[in-house]
This record gives structure tokens, sequence and C-alpha cells, in this order.
């Protein structure tokens, strides 16, 4: 049987450092020269998601923006992404504008081979500034100079962040749109407050189904945390929660592992894939 091993990174398998411990990097880059296949799903883009997991050998797909793009960091492709429409983008953008919010518009380039990160020019706030200063030099971000260019072309996501107040009154109008996922939550590692828009076939679910399709498995063991993890939970055979993980989530789950600041996922891999020593 061809198993598939998914993880969740922030909260799951990062410490809170954001970055995977020496020790699990060691185990699992041992693990997948013997053969396992081990991928991430996570609400980063890649660019967050590759410093994050610096060092570690991913040779399979990897999901991103909550499933809303599947890439490959071995070829550099983006294999799959969920679009938004034209009647979509704009209507997203016109609520946010009516709650004074200027986002983050994330798309893919006509060929499909790279991302692009787009926001209007001096619209941003004190988290927007924090953002962009952790990516000064990511050549995906470039800066629109209206409406018209920012929503140009194939859009899948949109960031907001910003005040929680503010954040939370647009929130409030988009969340029960049957068309949008919109996750509304306060940033891991600050204290900014983030909105995320995506269309709703983009889940962390999908984008599993999506790679255990890619490469043939039959069998998806995953590991989470918290909320974005639970419809992959749901389509998953095993699914275990770290011991940091939410009460609810654990009561989901097949079974409870070790802390994230203790390698949990490593050494549950490491005693139970059958690639460990």
């Amino acid at each position: 049987m061809k198993k598939l091993f998914v993880t969740d990174l922030d909260g799951t398998l990062l410490t809170k450092e954001e970055r995977v411990s020496e020790y699990s990097r060691e185990r699992l880059n041992r693990m997948i020269e013997r053969g396992l296949l081990f991928t991430f799903a996570t609400a980063r883009s890649y660019e967050s998601a590759k410093k994050a997991v610096s060092g570690l050998d991913l040779n399979i797909p990897v999901a991103l923006y909550n499933g809303g793009l599947i890439y490959h960091p071995k070829t550099n492709e983006v294999l799959n992404a969920v679009l938004f429409n034209d009647a979509d983008k704009s209507y997203i953008y016109s609520v946010l504008r009516a709650h004074n919010i200027q986002p983050f518009v994330f798309g893919v380039t006509n060929d499909r081979s790279r991302e692009r990160v787009s926001w209007i020019a001096g619209s941003e706030t004190i988290g927007m500034q924090r953002y962009l200063l952790r990516r000064k030099g990511d050549t995906r971000v470039v800066s629109a100079q209206n409406e018209a260019e920012l929503l140009s072309g194939a859009v899948f996501y949109f960031k907001c962040i910003g005040p929680q107040s503010t954040l939370e009154r647009a929130w409030n109008d988009l969340k029960l749109d049957s068309r949008y996922i919109c996750i509304y939550h306060q940033e891991t590692y600050q204290s900014d407050f983030w909105m995320e828009i995506s269309p709703r076939e983009a889940t962390k679910a999908n984008g599993v189904k999506k790679i255990k399709s890619i490469l043939g498995c039959d069998k998806v063991v995953c590991f989470g945390d918290t909320s974005n993890d639970s419809d992959m939970f749901d389509v998953c055979d095993e699914k275990y929660a770290v011991m940091n993980a939410d009460e609810w989530l654990k009561r989901k789950s097949t079974g409870v592992i070790g802390y994230c600041e203790e390698d949990g996922v490593a050494k549950w891999l490491e005693k139970n894939s059958g690639f460990g020593d």
C-alpha cells in the first residue's frame, strides 16, 4: 500500500521559532531518502514555507494557501491553482474597500510558472509593512498602481492585515457567503490580525486529495493542531493531533502524538511509518 504523509506546519511540525528542529530535519531527511512520501499542507506561501523548512529535502508536491495552490518544490511548477472569477474578484475587493481595507492580492503568472503578490503602494498598515519587510527582495512581490492592475489575471487569494475591529467587520460581511472561505484570526507569531479569503474549493482537504491523486497513493496520514486542519482530517485515513492541539481536534483524531516543540511528528513517523531506524 502506497501511503502519503501530510503535516501542517505552524504549531505542528515547526517550533515556536518558525523552523524545523535539527532533530526533525535529520530524521525526516533520512526517512525521505528511504522512500517516505512526506509533504506539508499550509496556509503559507512557498517562499514563507521554504524558509521555515530550510534543509528539509522535500521531493513531492506541497499544498500552499490552505490548498489553493499545489506546487512542486523540485521542478518549481504550479501544478494546480483554484482561481476566483472576475466577478468574485471585484465583489470581494468592493467589500474590503467599504471597510477601508487594502489587501494583498495573490495570483499566478499567465504561464503558471510562478506566483505574484500585489498591493496598492501607500496603503500599508503597520502589519502590512511588517509583512513586506520580511519579504524584502522577494521577486513575487510587486506593487500595483490601481484596482485594475491589482486584480488583473489569475487571482486565487486575498490577504488582509490590520486592526482587529476593522477586519472583524469585513469578516462578518463575508464569512457566510457560500462562494468563499474567509478565515479571520490573530497571526501566530505577532499581534496582528489577518483575514484570508479563498474560493470555496480551496481547502487543505482538496489539496491533499489532489496530491494523493498526482502520486497515485492508496492512503493518507496527516498531522495537525487547529481549525484550519479540520477539513484535512475529514479526508485522511488516519489523522493525528499534536499534544498542543486544540482539544476538539484531539477528539476528532485517530490519536494524539507529542508536542510540536518536542518533534512529535518526526518521532511518530520514526516509529510508525516503516521508514525509521
